[in-house]
């Protein structure tokens, strides 16, 4: 099985979202989603967000049939909690979006491993920030 690993918030699921993981699924066999917390998602995006809670938006990518697992975040606050996920994951792959932030130390965590970071190119597509204003729910 070659399992691929992707993670995020996907608070409200949008075409860039949907592409991404069917793009990132195409370079293994079993996708697997660790999905933030809650209390992450507020750190990262505010005081507004997550909208839809860690369980909704489970269900929400449960529902995608290119999802096969989706893992649910504690609350972690430092780098050697996500090391230990990609530890105990052991994919093969790590997928991210062009221009994540983390990219650095997702490398890291997949050299440690011997997985390989594949870079997904964005979608140009309204983000689920930029839904929410639209929405007037931010």
């Amino acid at each position: 099985m070659k399992k691929v690993l992707v993670g995020g918030c996907f608070d409200l699921l949008h075409f860039g979202h949907t592409e991404f993981l069917k793009t990132a699924k195409s370079y293994g066999n079993y996708l697997v989603v660790a999905l933030e917390s809650d209390e992450n998602v507020r750190h990262m995006k505010g005081a507004t967000r997550p909208i839809h809670t860690q369980q909704q938006r489970k269900a929400m990518l449960e529902s995608l049939a290119c999802v096969d697992e989706v893992m649910l975040l504690p609350v972690m606050k430092t780098d050697a909690e996500y090391a230990q996920l990609v530890l105990d994951v052991h994919p093969q792959f790590i997928a991210v979006t062009e221009g994540d932030p983390m990219i650095d130390k997702k490398r890291h965590h997949a050299n440690a491993i011997g997985a390989t970071v594949v870079i997904i190119p964005k979608i140009h597509t309204p983000s689920t920030s930029q839904l929410a204003k639209l929405l007037d729910l931010e």
